[in-house]
């Protein structure tokens, strides 16, 4: 690799630093192309990416950034994974690494806050994005069907009167 693709190397895992809501960094000692290949493609699914990188250019790309703090978990044979979503790339490690023993996390950042593999555990607990949205939105529809219930209810009381008063007056 000559300097030029160092440069752009570490240019590409810099933007990736500033712009990831959490970096996940797992070690990955014996894990074959084709188990990497199914990470990558959950990551994938999930919104996020794997990125193998040499541990020195990352640590240069870190210098800086607001997860620099990850720069000592780099040694060893090391895979980043990093989403915009700040839980989507710890969920897929964690349910990853629980499979696939060969997989073990070391840590990560989620922005200036660096995280210890309980921490990314922690993290990968949290609902998602998209969980939080359906949640809020569910509680912000909900008074309104109440409301509408608690309005149609007195309706229905008495319509429910008046049929039964009908009904003795029949009989």
């Amino acid at each position: 690799m000559d300097r030029a693709q160092k440069e752009k190397v570490v240019d590409e895992l810099g933007q990736i630093f500033e712009s990831s809501g959490v970096v996940v960094v797992a070690q990955y000692t014996g894990i074959t192309v084709a188990e990497m290949q199914v990470l990558r493609a959950r990551m994938r699914d999930a919104g996020g990416a794997v990125r193998v990188a040499k541990n020195k250019l990352a640590k240069i790309a870190l210098e800086g950034k607001p997860c620099e703090s990850i720069s000592g978990l780099l040694t060893g044979m090391t895979v980043l994974a990093y989403s915009e979503d700040p839980v989507a790339a710890a969920k897929v490690v964690d349910a990853y690494a629980k499979e696939n023993q060969k997989l073990v996390i070391i840590g990560g950042a989620m922005g200036e806050t660096a995280l210890d593999p309980a921490g990314v555990k922690a993290v990968a607990a949290m609902p998602s994005r998209e969980e939080l949205i359906a949640s809020i939105v569910g509680c912000i529809g909900a008074p309104a069907s109440n409301i509408a219930g608690a309005i149609g209810a007195p309706a229905s009381n008495i319509a429910s009167i008046l049929t039964t008063l009908e009904e003795r007056e029949a009989a």
